[in-house]
Order: structure tokens, then sequence, then C-alpha cells
């Protein structure tokens, strides 16, 4: 069980969605909604003003959108945690969302528990869609090995990292894990965003996943 609570901020236009959401996902799940937001110029301005752990878009809003301010507070705030919670599947959303820094994509017609387990990971730094949407992200070209600038060779170490960055966990788990301090971990992780040419942690665990990292963890709980 979590120690502390979820601090949640949720952006709807839709008051009846933004209500529903309030009621479901209370301290009772470990998560304490701390914000609401009608649009995505009111998510950039609350998310700023509240810091919240993680931040719930929905990508269709008035004023800005849901993608447009993904990119905002990312821009602002390059650690922040969002998860897209939209009626809208399609290509295009998903790997835009992904782009701009989303952390997890889930449609609306999903199961609370599918919800609630995803908030949970997603505060965790842990990258989390469903399924059925890892494969468009694979086939996304942004992520091809051959799309990778000449010369991306990664030391033993660096691997050691990326296959840790690749399962969500944070700069101090893997200091821990690996025996080294957390300075030397953003050294490391910093050098693998270079030679791989990706500018975020959700990039290089879509990276790790294609090379087969994910699988090693059946193997190594």
């Amino acid at each position: 069980m979590m120690s502390e609570l979820i601090r949640l901020l949720i952006a709807d236009d839709h008051t009846i969605v933004r209500k529903g959401l309030c009621s479901l996902l209370t301290a009772k799940y470990g998560i304490e909604v701390i914000g609401e937001a009608e649009n995505g110029l009111e998510a950039v301005e609350k998310a700023r003003e509240f810091q919240p752990d993680v931040i719930l878009m929905d990508m269709m809003m008035p004023v800005m959108t849901g993608l447009e301010a993904i990119i905002e507070i990312r821009k602002e705030n390059p650690e922040a945690r969002i998860l897209v919670l939209t009626s809208f599947g399609d290509d295009v959303q998903i790997i835009a969302a992904i782009k701009a820094g989303a952390l997890g994509y889930l449609l609306k017609d999903s199961s609370p528990n599918e919800l609630i387990h995803t908030i949970r990971s997603v505060y965790m730094g842990t990258f989390s869609v469903p399924v059925e949407m890892l494969q468009i992200l694979m086939s996304e070209p942004q992520v091809e090995s051959e799309k990778l600038p000449p010369g991306h060779d990664l030391t033993d170490r660096e691997m050691d990292v990326l296959r840790e960055l690749s399962r969500g966990s944070s700069n101090q788990a893997i200091a821990d894990k690996l025996f080294v301090s957390t300075t030397t971990i953003r050294s490391h992780v910093h050098s693998i965003f270079q030679k791989l040419n990706l500018s975020n942690r959700t990039q290089v665990a879509l990276f790790a996943l294609e090379l087969g990292l994910f699988s090693d963890d059946h193997d190594n709980p």
C-alpha cells in the first residue's frame, strides 16, 4: 500500500465527467483530487499552481487542446506525469500525445480498476498504455533503430541504466540498485538521450521495448 495520497489534477471540459471522476478517485484508492480544469489553458495554469503528482488530461478541450496543454506543461516541467483519458483512440492522437510527453493513454470506456491502476503506474513514472496501442507506437518511425544517429554505442553500464529506465525506475532507484550516486545516473541518462537521439523517458521506454528489454522482466522480476 502507498504511504501517501497521489495528488491528482483533472482536466476535462465536461463537468459531469470531472465530478464523476472526483467521486470515483478518493482516498480509499490512495488518490486525492486537488484541482479541476475545464480547458487546456486552465490545466496549464493549475499544473503550475498546484504541482500535482499526476495530471489526468482530456485531449479535446476548448481554449487550448489537451495536446497543446501537455506540450506547455512539459515545457515548464519536464518531469510532469500526465495520463491522457479521452474518448479518441486514433493513431494520430495517440502518437501525438506520447511524443508530447504523456506517460499514459487510456480511453474513457476503460474500467475504474484499469484507470486507478494506470494512475498509480504513471505516478511511479512507468510508461503505461493498453497493449493494443503499443503496436501503433512501435510502428512510429521516430523510435525505429535505423533512425538513430551513427555510432550510438551504449556502454554496458548505460545498457543497465536503459533497462531500468524501461521499467520506469527513478534515478534514485537506479542508483540504489547499481550502487552509484544519483549524479552518476543523471550523467548516464543524459548520455543515453544523446546517443539515442531521444528527449524524454517515454521515448526511451519505447525504444527499450523495441529492443526487447522488457522481455527480461519475466525472467528477472
